[in-house]
């Protein structure tokens, strides 16, 4: 059997706004996980449209589809494409999940939420000639998961090859997290044996990982368990965590042991009051500045997110936010405008409200305001999303940030990660077009690597 995956781009990716490193992070490790369920005999192409131009000339037997909200359009052109050519498409992803009667107008077969338990029973019906139109996933596991088809992706195109999972979802209930909605019917937060997930780890060639996790702290038995394991393997590795992980005795501290260098944190807002209207009820009562102390004291970066647009916001919040993270020494920032993606509970209330302005889902891209906010104008609040881009970025404002630590190696290394990502585009550019991202891999471990777990401050 001939079977065709695809990773449609984004929106982004076709507007001026396209940063080509951005989309050349991470491989499509869904679809090589996937993948890993087909037969040896099955003939097998990943194709990633963020990283080369799609070849829609080819007669596959099986298309397979992963679709993002802003996605969409792109991945029901491509679908309909297929059709016509006598393709059999099946579709799935975060989209598929939450609009699944839009999706299956453009499909044979959808399969709503995780693939673990809907993708083999819906290979077999394939295979019997008995396929049905639609799967919802009930049965949550990653026990016995063959492992991802590493050989299908092209390494030589991302910058971070050796991305994970080791963990599906999150046990938290934040009403604007388009996650949420992806396990609804089942299980919303569940692992791989510590065994497996460190044979995965041990399988994986260089030093570099990134935990693709939503929250890599969720069950603190199994990242204890799982950090400890992994000392002594010589790994720098990035995840995802919350304010929240940064507080639990000893765990962060075995975390930076086993060569945790970077972590992407959710603080969302600076208002208590946005924090509860959201459900973000782990942020509730934790010190920000001290979660940052505590995980600066280890030699950890951290990636802060932040979300603009809340009800308890107005015109000057990207700003105060902006200028806090500053003199936090915070080295990256990732800024949103609130979203309400559908299927969560921020959509439900905000169209029960009748404040949803538009349905296009090109721009539900956390660039745009697709709502009406209630104490700023649409056109001021994207104003200050780029603002807060803008300033947090300059060069003043990440010599600042680099200014807040105590040593020489540690303000250069927060001035070559910041700018690195930032301040280096045309080489970025550069490599991107050569399709040698990964040759850049050796350097971001020497960066990660700049900075030694330390003692915590007291």
């Amino acid at each position: 059997m001939k079977v065709k995956m695809i990773l449609p781009a984004l929106t982004e990716a076709r507007s001026p706004y396209w940063r080509p490193i951005k989309y050349s992070l991470f491989p499509p490790l869904g679809l090589a996980t996937l993948a890993g369920y087909l037969r040896d005999d099955d003939e097998i192409e990943i194709q990633d449209e963020h990283v080369e131009t799609l070849d829609l000339s080819d007669e596959p037997d099986l298309v397979v589809l992963e679709v993002y909200i802003t996605s969409a359009y792109r991945s029901y052109a491509i679908a309909d494409h297929y059709r016509a050519r006598g393709a059999y498409v099946v579709m799935g992803g975060l989209h598929v999940t939450s609009m699944p009667d839009e999706a299956a107008a453009h499909a044979d077969s959808i399969c709503t939420g995780p693939g673990e338990d809907t993708w083999p029973v819906f290979l077999a019906d394939f295979r019997a000639g008995n396929p049905q139109k639609v799967y919802n996933s009930t049965v949550r596991t990653l026990q016995g998961q063959p492992l991802a088809r590493r050989d299908l992706i092209k390494r030589h195109l991302y910058l971070v090859p050796n991305s994970l999972v080791v963990s599906r979802g999150c046990p938290h209930r934040c009403d604007f997290c388009y996650k949420e909605a992806f396990f609804k019917g089942g299980n919303s937060f569940y692992t791989q044996t510590v065994d497996d997930a460190l044979a995965q780890i041990e399988s994986l060639p260089g030093k570099h990982l990134y935990f693709l996790d939503d929250n890599i702290f969720s069950d603190t038995n199994f990242a204890r368990a799982l950090f400890d394991g992994m000392k002594g393997m010589g790994r720098v590795w990035q995840a995802a965590g919350t304010v929240q992980s940064a507080f639990d005795p000893g765990l962060l501290e075995s975390a930076a042991q086993s060569g945790l260098r970077s972590l992407f944190v959710g603080f969302e807002t600076l208002s208590t009051t946005n924090l509860r209207d959201q459900g973000k009820y782990q942020n509730l009562d934790r010190d920000y500045n001290a979660a940052i102390k505590r995980l600066h004291s280890l030699g950890i970066m951290i990636n802060g997110s932040f979300v603009f647009g809340m009800d308890d916001d107005d015109e000057h919040t990207p700003a105060r936010t902006v200028d806090w993270a500053v003199r936090q020494g915070m080295e990256t920032a990732t800024f949103h405008i609130l979203t309400p993606y559908p299927g969560t509970a921020l959509h439900e209330r905000l169209s029960g409200e009748g404040r949803i302005t538009s349905n296009n889902w090109d721009i539900y891209d956390t660039r745009h305001v697709v709502y009406s906010p209630t104490q700023v104008s649409p056109e001021k609040l994207e104003k200050g999303y780029w603002q807060a881009y803008q300033d947090f970025y300059r060069w003043s404002s990440i010599f600042k940030g680099a200014f807040t630590k105590d040593t020489l190696p540690d303000r250069l290394r927060h001035i070559a990660y910041a700018g690195g990502w930032k301040k280096a585009e045309s080489v970025w550019k550069c490599v991107v077009q050569a399709r040698r991202v990964s040759n850049l891999v050796p350097l971001l471990e020497a960066v990660l690597s700049g900075s030694k777990q330390k003692s915590p401050k007291t």
